[in-house]
């Protein structure tokens, strides 16, 4: 199987690793991952008391809110949202053909 590569500015070999996923128990929701990410990969969640997403974020349920992947087909893998992050809470992956 091919690995998906490319090139630095300066000519180094570069992997990109795409978001997959990100862990809702660490998750504080600070935004400061949606704030670097230029392509709508990520959307903030609402949360309730269970730990169940809530559709209706206008319900008196909402516990808290966390970051989803939610479109990760307009993810360009450069790995900005999990070095911001302060709870390391994301998880990467290589895109393997």
């Amino acid at each position: 199987m091919a690995t998906l590569t490319g090139l630095t500015f300066g000519g180094k070999t570069w992997t990109p690793k795409f978001a997959q996923e990100i862990d809702k128990d660490k998750c504080i929701g600070c935004g400061r991952c949606i704030k670097v990410c230029g392509y709508s990969v990520l959307d903030l969640k609402a949360l309730n008391e269970e730990g169940e997403f809530v559709e209706d974020e206008e319900d008196d349920e909402i516990e808290r809110k966390v970051m989803v992947v939610a479109h990760p087909e307009n993810c360009i893998g450069c790995e900005a949202c999990s070095r911001i992050c302060p709870k390391n809470c994301y998880t990467h992956a290589e895109l393997n053909n």
